[in-house]
């Protein structure tokens, strides 16, 4: 690379390290992404040109996959037998969050349809950066929004849970442990090798799609058990925070302000169709509703399963209806968003 690439790949691992170990400390959710993403953006902004080269982008984007992939346990199909009339709703309503959603972006914001699809897929953030990142939609329009909905529901969800349910008490959560290096050096090599056949294919995010498929086979027959090593897990999720950071310059106020009130509308139909459909299905099942809720809401499923404990209800029916919901959206998203463009 030349010296200003250099400078510029160093601009964006500065930049995105300092505003993952900010958020990371702070507490927010999805730390690592979302911090990198808002320091690099500001870098962007400031006019210090940040980029990161491709193949250190694909790395963390099959990093993420892999990550998501450890939540496919040897469990997770029993886990899914157990509760077949709440999965049933729970993919009901997503359907019904991302049609609703994408018509409010669509006819009263003039968003295209692949990008709101992608800014209205209830989780799975990582994978819809991704795909936009790839060349599909709006990338700036996707994080914008799918940034607010995650801070909306992280906010404001546990208030209103307690406001209006009683949560048992007792439960316990489960820490998910790390696999060795030499496992995690085996699955990223081969599944570098899957990415590089599928993105030549034009598969959209093939790295990210082709560590989740491999990283979800492998724990599922119990070949390995966890997750990345922490260092590896960070890394991977501050150079792709990194990655979208870069691609902000530009973005005036006056775009973001339109996106803000654009995302608010998107969340808050939402969260209601989400509390809809999750009155309905404890009604039917006898669960109580603000476990199922904290289980249909939106949001990511290391937040809502930590948010889960908190309020007392049950992480692993949370965190089972919360990976199965990540899969159905990487299963269907590449249908329902098309072939990157070309580039």
């Amino acid at each position: 690379m030349t010296r200003a690439r250099w400078r510029s790949l160093a601009v964006a691992l500065a930049a995105g390290l300092a505003g993952a170990g900010a958020a990371t400390l702070a507490g927010l959710p999805a730390a690592a992404l979302i911090g990198s993403t808002v320091a690099v953006t500001l870098a962007a902004m400031l006019g210090l040109a940040p980029a990161v080269p491709g193949l250190l982008r694909n790395c963390a984007f099959l990093v993420i996959g892999v990550t998501l992939g450890a939540g496919v346990t040897p469990h997770f199909l029993s886990d899914i037998a157990k509760w077949p009339v709440s999965l049933a709703m729970l993919a009901a309503t997503i359907a019904a969050v991302m049609v609703v959603s994408g018509t409010i972006l669509q006819r009263g914001y003039g968003l295209d349809p692949a990008t709101a699809r992608l800014a209205t897929s209830p989780g799975a953030l990582s994978y819809c950066l991704s795909l936009a990142a790839s060349g599909v939609g709006d990338l700036r329009a996707v994080m914008v929004l799918q940034s607010l909905r995650l801070l909306v529901i992280t906010v404001l969800l546990p208030p209103v849970i307690a406001l209006i349910d009683s949560a048992p008490s007792g439960a316990v959560l489960t820490t998910m442990g790390e696999i060795g290096y030499g496992a995690a050096v085996v699955i990223l090599i081969a599944g570098f090798a899957a990415g590089l056949a599928g993105d030549r294919l034009g598969v959209p995010a093939a790295y990210l799609l082709a560590g989740l498929i491999l990283s979800a086979a492998t724990h599922a027959a119990g070949l390995v058990e966890g997750r990345l090593p922490l260092p590896l897990t960070f890394l991977g999720f501050t150079v792709t925070g990194a990655v979208i950071g870069a691609r902000f310059s530009g973005l005036t106020g006056k775009e973001l302000r339109l996106l803000g009130i654009a995302g608010l509308a998107a969340a808050s139909g939402a969260l209601a169709i989400s509390a809809a459909a999750s009155w309905l299905t404890a009604a039917m099942t006898g669960l109580p509703f603000g476990q199922v809720w904290v289980a249909f809401a939106p949001g990511g499923v290391e937040a809502m399963s930590s948010m889960a404990l908190a309020l007392g209800y049950d992480p692993v029916y949370v965190a089972t209806h919360h990976v199965f919901r990540i899969l159905a959206l990487f299963a269907a998203m590449p249908f329902l968003v098309g072939r990157r463009k070309g580039g």
